[in-house]
Order: C-alpha cells, then sequence, then structure tokens
C-alpha cells in the first residue's frame, strides 16, 4: 500500500466537502429502489446517472456508489418479509430469511442481514484496499474455462439446495437451463424464440424470476388476512432488530467464508453475486454441523448469503477500477460515470490517479459504516408492512411488480413475461417440482453455454486443454470435493435419521405392549 497516496486521498476527501452530503441520500435511494421486487440496482442507478453529471468527479462517484452499497442490502427486505427478492443477488436470502419471518423472527433476520451486509461490505473494501494492484493481475489470467467451471459449480449447488425429490430437482434444473438457453447464442444461432423477436436475447431474468418466486408465493399470501397470522409476532422491534445485529458475531467464520467467496466471485466479469450469494449459502450448508436445519430459519443461511452479496461489491469495484471491465450492470454504469467524466479507469489510472482510487475505496468504506445507521431507521419503516391486511399489501405489490418489470424491459415483453412465468411458478409448485432449480438454472444456463463454446474455440476441441489451466483445475477439484462431502453428509443425515425413526418405533411398540399387559 503506497502510504503518500493514501495521505493525498484523505487530503482529497478532507477538501470535498460536498461529497459526503451525497453519502445519505445514495444508500436512501438504493435501499428504497432495490427493496421494490422488479427493480434491480443497475436500474436505480441508470435513473440518477443523468443527475451525477451536473456534479463534479468525485461526488459523483460518491453518490452513485452510495446508491450501490444501499442496493446491496435493499433486496434482503422483501426476500425476507415476503419471500419475494427484490433483486437476483438477494435470492439466497430468501431460503432462511423467510422461514425466521415465518416463526415471528423477521426482525431478528433483518438484523442478521443489515450487519452482515455492513461487515463484510467494509471487510471486501479492506480487502480491495490492499489487494487492487496484485488483483489486476489474477483478474487478467481468469479466461472462459474458469468462468464455465464457475457456472458449472453454481448448477451443481442444486444438489446441495435440497429437494424432496432428487429427479424432479433434476429435470427443474434442466428445464431452467433450457429457458436460460432461448434465443441467440455468442455463435449466432437462433432456437427457440417461435418467430418472436422479443425472444432473440432470450427470456428477461428479472421479469421471470420474480413470476416463478412470487405466484405460489402471493397465492399462499391470498389466503390469510396478514403476512403473518398471529398478532403478537407483528410486533415491530428496535430491540430485536439490534439483537440480530449483534447476533451476527456468534458466527465469525460464516461472516469470513461468504466474504472470500463473494470477493472471488465477484471479481470475476459477468458473474456477480447473484452467483457468489448461492455459492456461499450451499458451502456454508454443506459444512455445518446443523445442516439439516437450513431452509427452515438457521439464522447462518442468511448471514452466508448476505456476506457474499456484500463483499461482491469490493470485488466488482476491484475489477472495475483495476482492469475498466465491470463486474455487472450496476458497475457497468459506475463505469460510464467514468467515462462521462473524461476518466478511464484501468491499469493506467490505478497508476497516475492513485490518490482518487484510494479516496473512492474509502468513500465506499464510510458508506458501509453508515449503512447501518440507515438500514436500521428503513428497517423500522418497512417491517410496518406486517401489519397491513394483504387485501391491500398483494395489489400494492402486483402494481409495483408489474410496473418494475415495464421498467426493466422498456416495453410490454416486461409484464408479459411476469404473467407467463407467474403460470410456470404455479405449476410447478402444484406438482411439486423445486423452483429454486428453475431459477438457478435460468440464471446461469446461458452463461454456461457461452463460456463452454469460448473454451472450445480457445482449445479447438482438445480435452487436455484444462491441464494448461490450473485455476480451472482448482475450481474443479473444489468442487468435487464440495459434491462428495455433500453427498457424505446427506448420507449420514439419511442414516441418523433412520435410527431415529427406528427408535420411535421401537418406543410406540414398547408403549403398546405395555398397555396391552
Amino acid at each position: 500500500m503506497d502510504l503518500h497516496a493514501m495521505m493525498a486521498a484523505l487530503d482529497l476527501m478532507g477538501s470535498s466537502v460536498a461529497s459526503w452530503g451525497w453519502i445519505i441520500p445514495g444508500l436512501v435511494v438504493g435501499l428504497v429502489f432495490s427493496a421494490i421486487p422488479g427493480v434491480s440496482v443497475s436500474m436505480a442507478m441508470a435513473i440518477v446517472l443523468p443527475m451525477s453529471l451536473y456534479m463534479d468527479f468525485f461526488p459523483s462517484v460518491v453518490f452513485l456508489t452510495s446508491v450501490y452499497t444501499g442496493a446491496g442490502f435493499g433486496g434482503s427486505v422483501p426476500a425476507i418479509l415476503m419471500n419475494i427478492p427484490g433483486s437476483p443477488t438477494s435470492y439466497a436470502t430468501t431460503f432462511d430469511g423467510y422461514a425466521m419471518a415465518k416463526k415471528g423472527q423477521y426482525n431478528e433476520a433483518l438484523g442478521y442481514a443489515l450487519f452482515a451486509s455492513t461487515l463484510c461490505g467494509l471487510l471486501g473494501y479492506v480487502l480491495l484496499l490492499i489487494v487492487v494492484e496484485p488483483l489486476a493481475d489474477i483478474v487478467l489470467r481468469i479466461g472462459p474455462f474458469e468462468m464455465f467451471t464457475v457456472a458449472l459449480w453454481g448448477m451443481l449447488l442444486l444438489g446441495s439446495l435440497g429437494t424432496k425429490y432428487a429427479s424432479r430437482g433434476l429435470v427443474a434444473a434442466g428445464f431452467g437451463v433450457l429457458l436460460g438457453t432461448l434465443g441467440m447464442n455468442t455463435a449466432g444461432f437462433v432456437r427457440a424464440t417461435f418467430g418472436m423477436p422479443e425472444l432473440l436475447n432470450g427470456i428477461a431474468p428479472v421479469p421471470a424470476m420474480i413470476g416463478l418466486l412470487a405466484s405460489g408465493q402471493l397465492l399462499n399470501l391470498a389466503t390469510r388476512d396478514y403476512i403473518l397470522d398471529a398478532e403478537s409476532s407483528r410486533e415491530v422491534s428496535l430491540k430485536k432488530i439490534l439483537a440480530g445485529c449483534w447476533g451476527t458475531f456468534k458466527y465469525p467464520g460464516v461472516l469470513l467464508r461468504g466474504s472470500i467467496i463473494g470477493i472471488i466471485i465477484g471479481a470475476v466479469p459477468g458473474v456477480g453475486s447473484s452467483v457468489g450469494n448461492l455459492i456461499a449459502y450451499a458451502e456454508t450448508k454443506r459444512t455445518s454441523k446443523d445442516s439439516a436445519t437450513f431452509g427452515k430459519g438457521n439464522p447462518k443461511g442468511v448471514v452466508a448469503a448476505e456476506a457474499a452479496v456484500a463483499s461482491a461489491e469490493g470485488g466488482s469495484m476491484a475489477t472495475m477500477l483495476a482492469l475498466g471491465i465491470p463486474g455487472g450492470g450496476a458497475t457497468a454504469i459506475l463505469l460510464a460515470a467514468f467515462l462521462m467524466h473524461n476518466i478511464v479507469p484501468g491499469p493506467n489510472f490505478i497508476q497516475t490517479q492513485k490518490p482518487m482510487v484510494y479516496a473512492i475505496i474509502l468513500n465506499n468504506m464510510v458508506q458501509a459504516v453508515l449503512l447501518l445507521v440507515v438500514g436500521i431507521a428503513f428497517i423500522y419503516v418497512a417491517c410496518n408492512v406486517v401489519k397491513v391486511r394483504t387485501r391491500y399489501v398483494l395489489p400494492a405489490i402486483l402494481v409495483i411488480a408489474v410496473m418494475g418489470t415495464y421498467a426493466v424491459e422498456g416495453s410490454i415483453t416486461g409484464p408479459v413475461t411476469l404473467f407467463v412465468f407467474s403460470l410456470i411458478g404455479f405449476a410447478l409448485v402444484k406438482f411439486e417440482y423445486p423452483v429454486a432449480a428453475v431459477v438457478v438454472g435460468l440464471l446461469l444456463g446461458r452463461m454456461l453455454e457461452t463460456e463452454l463454446l469460448r473454451s472450445y474455440q480457445l482449445s479447438g476441441g482438445d480435452l487436455l486443454y484444462i491441464i494448461h489451466r490450473p485455476a480451472a483445475m482448482a475450481i474443479v477439484a473444489l468442487m468435487g470435493f464440495s459434491l462428495a462431502m455433500t453427498m457424505i453428509g446427506k448420507r449420514r443425515q439419511a442414516r441418523m435419521e433412520a435410527e431415529e425413526a427406528a427408535m420411535m418405533r421401537a418406543l410406540e411398540n414398547e408403549e403398546v405392549a405395555g398397555v396391552k399387559q
């Protein structure tokens, strides 16, 4: 780390008083937009981008990165309260977050999510500050085969997420991959568009995901008066939110593992935190002694998912600053803001504008700390949705979701996709096919195909190409190890359940025999 540049960065932050005033508004904008199903962080940043053009460079970057930081957590609010993720990055948060909410522990669940997001966002930027220069060299060595193995690792998580019927899980995953590869691929082949030009770019993932996940959930909520049935569980408690925040310290290993996975996956261009949170969740479940309680309201599931999402922001920023390559849609808009101010990020920017780079990273760390305060206030307001009757909440959610999907696509394609996938989601729930498997397949299908195709072109069809890609071999080895450990864990769990069932039957038989005597 260059201490001289660090001191210059602190001077820059101190002299730019205007930049400090944009942090809180940016966090609030990010929180509100990402909490609305269908309105992604990319869209929130695109909306405020024109406003930032009238600012100086540093305040504009502070404002946009504040929106980015706030949005990283905001999507977990509807994910926990209603089982509807605000964005794909908060998908894994629904697994245990909503299960905790159903038990009346939504205050604590939101506290866990907020503190994990704050702590790991901070950790991600600290690591970014230290490794921003060497990380550029590492990212440059990542090729399509490494990205394919990462995507394949994400697909294998389907086996870890757990389904009642394994065969139906595989069928659902295959169906999701097929959906994800619709349209024109990178080789120019067009498939299954049914003559509709709207499908040439494939199925829009955000409307489809909301349709798949929200349909069953909204039908479920429609049968109730309130989101939570018991009146006593609808209490909004600042004390419980803070207890959840404090409780996050119980899981340092989960926080660290989620952060490392989030930073690494977030630094890979095009992969992003939507894959990182799934991998972090599955790895935490696989390595936990109480893995059977995951999906039933285990706080570690919430902490792992949010830790990966928050730290992935640091990884994406590293790629953008060091190479000028955006890690996802949000950093692509940030890159556009740089270019509009005639600043080109990349290795030259790192070398010549080091104080500015450090100032941006340090300001992101300040944002992560302030997110804790702003986030608690936001949670306290947002939690009051559980006190409103579903007859008012559900129509509002539907209208917001339809408007959000229209805004994402800029045409009627978004709402139509939402409607079609709502029907598909309803059918999947009715016939007990896991919706999660379809969503993961849909999110990763196109990436799998594209990176496999690029790998094939680079290798010329030579399978020994993998020997020359040690990073890919390491990922494959890690994947195999994860899969083996998952299978061993499941077998052990099945044996324990069988022994417990046998013990219960023996006790029942003894009781029956005692009654007869």
